[in-house]
C-alpha cells in the first residue's frame, strides 16, 4: 500500500508531458489553440466539432482514466467556429485516486500542443440565494480548499519550463473573456440565466453536510463543486488565458428544516435540460476569441 501511494504521488517530469504530446501530435493533424473541459453532463460540446480525430484516455500515453458517469473519457480534436480545439470529454478529479499531478496532466499537454486559451466547464451545486437550478455561472474567481491545506498541482520541484515557482492566482480567470460571455448572453437572450460569481473546490466525494454548506456560505461562496481549481491553477502557471463557467444543478441545502437532498442523477439530468444554453455560449465564444494574443492575461 505504501509503495502504490508513493508512485501515485510521483511529481512528473517535463519529458513525460512532451511524451504525450509528441504521441497526439503524430496522431492528429490539428494544432489546437482552444482547450475545453467539459465536466458532468456537458460533453455535448465536444460533439460540436468538425473534422473529428477522438482518442480514448485509455489509449493515451501517460494520460488517467475517467471513472465518473457523466464523463465519456476521450479527448476529441476538432474545428469549431474556425477555431482548432481539443476537447475532454470528461476529466480526473482527486476523489477517484488520483494525484493532483495526474488531475491536471492534460494542461501541461495542451501548453505543449500550443493551446492559449483554456475554457473549464463543470456542474456545480448553488449556495447564493439568487441562484436556482439552470442558472450558469461565469466564474470570477475561486477559493481552492484542497490547495489551501497544501494539496496543490504545483508542490514539488518547479517546472521553469512551465511557469514560475510563485504564480500569482489573483485575475486567473480573463476579465475580458467574461465580459465578452456576458455581451454574447445578452445578444442571445439568455442573460437572465447568466449569473457570475466565485466558485469553491472540495475534495468530495460526498455532497457537502448542512454545517459545511453554511460555512462555505459565510465564506461568500456562491456555487460549490469537486474539480476545476487544480486544473486552473495549473493552466495560470502555464500562462494560459482561463475562461470558467459552472452549471447550477441544485440547491445546496443549507437548513436543517430542508427535507431536499442532492445526487448526481440529478446533476447529469439539469445537464442534460440546459446543455443548448452552455453549447451556444461556448461555441460564440470561442469564435470570438482572439488568437496569438497570450499576453493579455488582464485580471
Amino acid at each position: 500500500m505504501r509503495q502504490q501511494r508513493s508512485e501515485t504521488c510521483r511529481h512528473l517530469h517535463h519529458d513525460e508531458y512532451q511524451k504525450t504530446a509528441d504521441w497526439l501530435m503524430s496522431q492528429t493533424k490539428h494544432r489546437p489553440q482552444v482547450a475545453i473541459i467539459c465536466g458532468s453532463g456537458l460533453g455535448m460540446l465536444a460533439d460540436t466539432l468538425k473534422c473529428q480525430d477522438s482518442f480514448a484516455y485509455s489509449d493515451i500515453p501517460g494520460f488517467p482514466q475517467s471513472t465518473v458517469q457523466g464523463h465519456a473519457g476521450r479527448l476529441v480534436f476538432g474545428e469549431l467556429k474556425g477555431k482548432t480545439c481539443v476537447c475532454m470529454q470528461g476529466r480526473f478529479h482527486m476523489y477517484e485516486g488520483h494525484s493532483l499531478c495526474k488531475t491536471t496532466f492534460p494542461i501541461r499537454v495542451f501548453k505543449l500542443l500550443g493551446v492559449e486559451t483554456l475554457i473549464v466547464t463543470n456542474a456545480a451545486g448553488s449556495l447564493a440565494d439568487g441562484f436556482h437550478p439552470g442558472d450558469i455561472m461565469i466564474i470570477k474567481d475561486h477559493i481552492n480548499f484542497p490547495g489551501l491545506v497544501g494539496l496543490n498541482p504545483l508542490c514539488g520541484p518547479n517546472d521553469d519550463k512551465f511557469g514560475p515557482r510563485f504564480p500569482a492566482m489573483s485575475g486567473c480567470y480573463n476579465k475580458d473573456l467574461r465580459r465578452l460571455a456576458m455581451e454574447i448572453a445578452k445578444e442571445h437572450g439568455v442573460a437572465s440565466v447568466i449569473q457570475e460569481g466565485v466558485y469553491a473546490m472540495v475534495g468530495g466525494p460526498n455532497f457537502e453536510s448542512i454545517a459545511e454548506a453554511r460555512l462555505l456560505h459565510r465564506l461568500g461562496v456562491d456555487a460549490v463543486g469537486m474539480s476545476t481549481a487544480p486544473e486552473v491553477v495549473v493552466a495560470a502557471h502555464c500562462g494560459l488565458r482561463v475562461f470558467g463557467l459552472s452549471l447550477i444543478t441544485n440547491k445546496v441545502v443549507k437548513s436543517y428544516e430542508d427535507s431536499e437532498s442532492v445526487n448526481h442523477d440529478g446533476v447529469l439530468e439539469v445537464g442534460r435540460l440546459r446543455s443548448h444554453t452552455v453549447q451556444q455560449l461556448v461555441t460564440e465564444l470561442v469564435s470570438r476569441i482572439e488568437i496569438n494574443n497570450n499576453s493579455d492575461k488582464s485580471a
